[in-house]
């Protein structure tokens, strides 16, 4: 028996919550695999594994300081049909005065646990996860549509790169005009950080009870860090090796590698191992200290992602919920190709990030916006195809923060909530940003026939198509001029050619 039930979800691994800042015999901690979490919808292999591990790595380290868990595996919850059934029958085993959970930062979570509150006969608290810099109501507290003004008052309330008057150090809020270098050639890339988790337990139940998954496992053990003290230590590496070059080759594109100088904190971060505040704060330290090798360039790049995007994705998430999940601003209506499930594709640039991804869970975020996502966008795949794809493949990926930034900033769906246009590119970009297309099948510099770039015809055919409700964007104005300059026989030889990709698009 006990008096307090408390929930802890996979995406809750906060090992500083208030809750464990004492020891209570009356008070039970459950974590669990579930079937209904595994299962909605088709996760990458790793992404299964590393929520798994991570789970069973915190439950233990409860135990280890005296609390009481019960920790549950796929084998032990096979029998419930979801989470609500789990925790009504745990309650009743307990005989539980009060049960109690983290508010979920899933829109699906919180409904079903607001559901189930209403009927179990037991008291329900529901507290903060303790881990966001802003509410769920930031949106309408930071009332700015724009995240580089969100991200402004966020770097002032926490005295993030400012000076005592709250100006921010160097005289400029952002420095992305210096953060958006191609690699050079001869550029050497550092080997990643690289962990060795033993996940032969979970890989066997994920197997035996029948769970359906993408991608695949490049070795026998988990490259990802599952416990606080291993992401503390990808920080400090990140710090000391990668932040230097970081913010300089942030939306760099190559074949060459596949974490290059960026952090992958992301998954520490999205299950709270690491809290946002503790990194950002770190990592303006080190720059403070090593201000003689670190621009404030790179830092600032960094602590842009977590503070002003992250927080920024979260509160469009919120306020836009349950609707979001829903909007489809451009009408598209087109398949996912096959090459994303396989990377069977010419294209060199879709080939290496669809395959990188299925290999390690992971593509950053020039890859995830700039190549499958505007090639999904140009292409005009259904917005929710998309969102599952992107949901399922990345390791990091929980709803939150997927949804705003695929649908939203990706694909435009949400029709300017996210972005204040179309994040889209003709291979121009792509070759200026990255190496793919030395050694692609495809002709950069060609707009129109078989063997030019896919990427430049249905970049003119995504603007023609939807110049009714594009054209008058002002940063859409200078395409829309070209494309206006073109003789007309000159746009159907590139609409031509558009229409043949889309004709088929799983044999491009």
């Amino acid at each position: 028996m006990a008096k307090t039930l408390r929930l802890i979800l996979g995406d809750q691994l906060n090992a500083r919550h208030s809750w464990f800042s004492h020891v209570d015999d009356q008070v039970v901690y459950l974590l669990a695999e579930l079937k209904q979490e595994a299962s909605y919808t088709r996760h990458h292999l790793q992404k299964l594994l590393v929520f798994f591990k991570a789970m069973q790595v915190f439950a233990q380290g409860l135990q280890a300081q005296g609390h009481r868990v019960e920790w549950l595996t796929l084998d032990a919850t096979a029998d419930y049909e979801d989470l609500p059934a789990l925790i009504k029958a745990k309650a009743a085993e307990y005989q539980v005065e009060v049960f109690e959970y983290q508010l979920p930062d899933e829109y699906r979570l919180d409904q079903q646990l607001e559901q189930l509150a209403a009927e179990l006969p037991c008291r329900v608290k529901a507290v903060d996860s303790e881990h966001f810099l802003t509410s769920r109501s930031a949106w309408d507290e930071y009332p700015h549509s724009r995240m580089e003004y969100f991200y402004r008052q966020l770097r002032r309330e926490y005295r993030v790169l400012v000076d005592d008057q709250g100006q921010p150090l160097g005289g400029q809020w952002n420095f992305d005009q210096e953060n958006r270098q191609a690699l050079p050639a001869r550029q050497s890339l550092p080997e990643p950080l690289l962990f060795a988790q033993d996940i032969s337990e979970q890989r066997d139940r994920i197997e035996r009870h029948g769970i359906e998954y993408l991608g695949r496992m490049n070795n026998e053990s988990l490259i990802w860090p599952v416990s606080r003290e291993e992401a503390l230590v990808l920080l400090e590496d990140f710090l000391q090796r990668l932040l230097p070059a970081f913010g300089r080759y942030q939306d760099a594109l190559t074949q060459r590698g596949w974490s290059l100088y960026h952090s992958r904190l992301s998954f520490s971060l999205n299950c709270k191992l690491l809290h946002p505040l503790e990194v950002i704060r770190r990592a303006q330290e080190h720059w403070q200290q090593h201000q003689e090798q670190i621009s404030l360039a790179q830092v600032e790049g960094f602590i842009r992602q977590i503070l002003g995007w992250r927080e920024f994705v979260r509160a469009v998430y919120w306020k836009h919920q349950p609707d979001y999940g829903r909007m489809n601003y451009l009408e598209a209506q087109g398949q996912l190709p096959d090459f994303f499930w396989n990377g069977q594709t010419e294209m060199a640039c879709v080939r290496h990030a669809v395959e990188q991804s299925l290999e390690f869970a992971y593509a950053h975020h020039i890859q995830r916006l700039m190549v499958t996502g505007n090639f999904a966008l140009l292409a005009g795949v259904h917005p929710n195809q998309v969102d599952a794809w992107y949901l399922g493949i990345y390791i990091d990926a929980v709803e939150w923060v997927e949804q705003p930034n695929t649908r939203g900033m990706s694909q435009f769906a949400d029709g300017g909530l996210m972005a204040s246009k179309p994040y889209i590119a003709s291979g121009n970009y792509l070759n200026k940003m990255g190496d793919y297309c030395r050694g692609c099948r495809y002709q950069v510099k060609q707009k129109t026939g078989p063997d030019s770039c896919p990427f430049n015809s249905l970049y003119w055919h995504f603007l023609d198509r939807h110049q009714q409700r594009l054209a008058s964007n002002p940063r859409l104005k200078f395409p829309y001029a070209n494309w206006r300059k073109q003789s007309a026989s000159d746009q159907r030889a590139v609409l031509d050619t558009a229409e043949s990709f889309l004709g088929g698009l799983d044999t491009i």
